[in-house]
């Protein structure tokens, strides 16, 4: 039997709509349904492409918060995008090294990255970039300096709970490990520090950047680590 649809039908069928985007907790489906409709009606859409359009609208918007509650966490000291390096002032610094990286494939493939060279030429920019790229794929990042990386494992050694914690951080596909060798580590410190590395080893990626004071020059290095196969 054809159903008639009269305006009281309609705000019927838009109250339902609200009340089952609220039940799928899909409020920006709820919200948007409406201009939606009114597109499709106006360009013909069949049903699938509606549902398709409805759906893509929630799941952007899902992967966006999601991608931003990612960045937030990873603690990040700024906030800074591979798009927004300048490369014509750090020319030493292959582009496309930094495009391959920014496929993040090196994640996939649990490597490591060192960023090598002397303060002011990029390093931290370019792991945070690649940091906040990860995070909006949906990958967990975690960022710290080499210090505060080593005075979290030594409190956690000095608790009896260091194995623990870096199976917790292994959890974490991409660690950032910032200004290694800024200020020289003590025996217990270094051995943290190693303890960090070597428990991530095949497991899990880290980006690590460093001071290069064999470099003269006021040059930039990206360098990937793979494992041995």
């Amino acid at each position: 039997m054809a159903t008639k649809t009269t305006a009281n039908g309609s705000r019927n069928v838009t109250s339902e709509i609200a009340y089952l985007a609220r039940a799928l907790k899909a409020p920006t489906l709820g919200n948007a349904v409406e201009r939606l409709a009114e597109r499709a009606r106006a360009e013909s859409w069949s049903h699938e492409e509606f549902l398709a359009a409805c759906l893509q609208r929630e799941v952007s918007a899902r992967e966006s918060h999601g991608g931003e509650g990612r960045i937030r966490s990873a603690r990040f000291p700024s906030r800074k995008s591979l798009e927004e390096f300048d490369f014509d002032h750090q020319r030493s610094l292959k582009r496309d090294t930094i495009t391959h990286l920014g496929t993040l494939d090196f994640i996939t493939a649990k490597e490591n990255v060192v960023f090598l060279g002397p303060p002011g030429t990029g390093k931290t920019h370019l792991s945070i970039g690649l940091g906040i790229r990860a995070c909006q794929a949906g990958h967990r990042v975690a960022f710290a300096t080499a210090a505060e990386w080593v005075s979290r494992l030594a409190e956690s050694h000095h608790a009896g709970k260091l194995q623990a914690e870096l199976i917790k951080l292994g959890r974490i596909p991409l660690i950032i490990v910032d200004e290694v060798g800024y200020i020289p580590f003590e025996a217990e410190a270094a051995n943290l520090f190693f303890q960090l590395v070597s428990s991530r080893y095949e497991r899990a990626s880290l980006i690590v950047t460093s001071n290069n004071p064999s470099d003269a020059g006021a040059k930039c290095s990206a360098t990937m680590l793979s494992p041995p196969r």
